[in-house]
């Protein structure tokens, strides 16, 4: 849709600019969650980056090891560009592990810590839907719809634009359970994980480049529906019972 955005003799990519706006808002949310929640705040802004950052290192170095033949005559492509090349499994284990053992370090609680670093996780999936919206590499399936958008010639639905509207959805719901009296911890993290979830097992059945299993099956969708069963599980089992319960 726009990939790149051109300044004067500047053209920068509009994807890279995304990214960058998008982690510096995902560790706003972490900072700004955890002043509300009472946490430490310097100590849980610390998780966030060391997880963004673990991630990000361990995702382009398992990329470089995947492909060592392409990049041993060439060193220096292993820091620049880093536009592309990336492996999201590593990324997501070290980047999951670092921030884990960042908290463990700093004492945090591990429930109230997942509570206040929700906002920044669903900022950092909405900030990859919009970037794939404006970049074009995600694309939604043909649909002649009046909110339908043209893209490589053929009408398709924005995908990406369901995504987005998924991710304020859970936001919304994160910040009425946090109003809402006694929060158990970790409740706030289930709600937001249950509200996404929800919206991705629905619009991933609209992406023409879905991952998909040998048989066929959308990758995202089995995900997002056992985070959301796991979920669901979660909040009734650790919910308090009702005054007419007890």
């Amino acid at each position: 849709m726009l990939p790149t955005i051109e300044i004067g003799p500047l053209v920068i990519p509009s994807a890279g600019l995304v990214y960058i706006l998008g982690i510096w808002l995902a560790l706003t949310a972490a900072e700004k969650a955890a002043a509300r929640l009472e946490l430490n705040v310097a100590a849980t802004y610390g998780v966030a980056v060391t997880t963004l950052a673990t991630g990000f290192i361990a995702a382009r170095l398992a990329f470089v090891a995947l492909h060592w033949n392409a990049y041993q005559q060439n060193l220096l492509g292993i820091v620049w560009p880093l536009t592309s090349g990336y492996s999201l499994p590593a990324g997501l284990l070290f980047g999951i592990a670092g921030g884990f053992f960042y908290g463990r370090a700093k004492q945090l609680p591990a429930a109230r810590t997942l509570d206040a670093l929700a906002p920044s996780l669903i900022t950092l999936l909405m900030t990859v839907s919009l970037a794939d919206f404006l970049a074009g590499p995600g694309y939604g399936l043909r649909a002649d719809l009046p909110w339908s958008i043209d893209l490589f010639g053929v009408r398709r639905h924005p995908v990406q634009l369901y995504e987005l509207l998924g991710g304020f959805l859970a936001l919304a719901g994160w910040w009425l359970a946090r109003r809402s009296p006694q929060p158990f911890p970790g409740r706030l993290f289930l709600v937001s994980t249950t509200i996404y979830g929800s919206t991705r097992l629905v619009t991933d059945a609209f992406r023409a480049n879905a991952w998909l299993s040998t048989d066929g099956y959308h990758l995202l969708q089995i995900i997002s529906l056992l985070a959301v069963l796991l979920s669901l599980l979660l909040l009734a089992y650790l919910s308090p019972p009702s005054v007419a319960e007890q």
